[in-house]
């Protein structure tokens, strides 16, 4: 029987572990775009913030995406479609619907476009408004969670149905934060001129002080209601003055003949 020495073991791990460190490092491969899109809501394509997505269709299709967003976040969703070489006039919509299928407006962006006969691309895009952290249970406000983006060409040609299309979306993020946000403060009063902010002498916070007198409706203890109230106490007391002179004129005379 050969035995082993006892210092070969130790030593052949320790070959092994410099081995392995001195192997160069196998690269990371990068994630590649997604290459195809979803035909309906629950078939979405998932797409990361900051990455884009491809996909090969044909015109009428509808194609569909889904990315997250979180609080804070104004996402911008914009779409490119290459149109095939020849074509009529195309109508081609981007939307966005948050998890509850409801759909969110846009902020600005052109997201209907039209490309005349010809053309050999068109581009959309959609700014969402930021996202909330609550809202209201009757409120149509963004929220987070998942996003979903719907690509597709409306009032199509007979002609170009079914036409290869090669689609590319791009979902980027901007970090509101802050006011933009909407936090539930005021940056000013909904009605300028009924509040004003003053400073505490004891410390540094604001409180709304009184009522600041001024021209209008609501402001100090004379203004032109006064007058408006006076001018048509005025008309009302005419009114009725007339209304009785022309009653008592034309009716029974206020002194009957004896015999009469």
């Amino acid at each position: 029987m050969r035995l082993t020495p006892p210092f070969i073991r130790p030593l052949s791990a320790a070959l092994l572990l410099l081995g392995l460190a001195a192997a160069p490092a196998v690269p990371a491969v990068a994630a590649e775009p997604p290459t195809r899109a979803g035909t309906s809501f629950r078939t979405a394509t998932e797409l990361d913030q900051g990455g884009k997505a491809t996909a090969d269709a044909s015109a009428g299709d509808y194609l569909y995406w889904s990315f997250p967003a979180d609080a804070e976040q104004r996402p911008t969703v914009r779409a490119t479609v290459k149109l095939p070489g020849t074509h009529a006039a195309e109508t081609w919509r981007i939307d966005v619907y948050d998890g509850l299928r409801r759909r969110q407006s846009c902020q600005w962006g052109a997201q209907t476009r039209t490309a005349g006969a010809g053309a050999s691309s068109i581009e959309l895009a959609c700014v969402l408004r930021t996202v909330r952290a609550w809202s209201e249970p009757w409120a149509n406000d963004p929220l987070p969670g998942t996003y979903y983006v719907r690509l597709t060409a409306v009032d199509l040609p007979t002609a170009d149905l079914g036409a290869k299309v090669a689609a590319e979306v791009r979902v980027e993020s901007k970090d509101m934060g802050g006011a933009a946000a909407v936090d539930g403060s005021l940056g000013e009063p909904l009605v300028p001129g009924v509040a004003t902010r003053a400073t505490k002498e004891s410390d540094d916070d604001t409180a709304l002080s009184a009522v600041r007198p001024g021209d209008g409706w609501s402001s100090g203890w004379w203004s032109d209601r006064w007058v408006w109230t006076g001018v048509g106490a005025v008309l009302a007391a005419l009114a009725g003055i007339a209304g009785y002179v022309l009653t008592r004129s034309s009716g029974r005379p206020s002194r009957v003949p004896p015999g009469a």
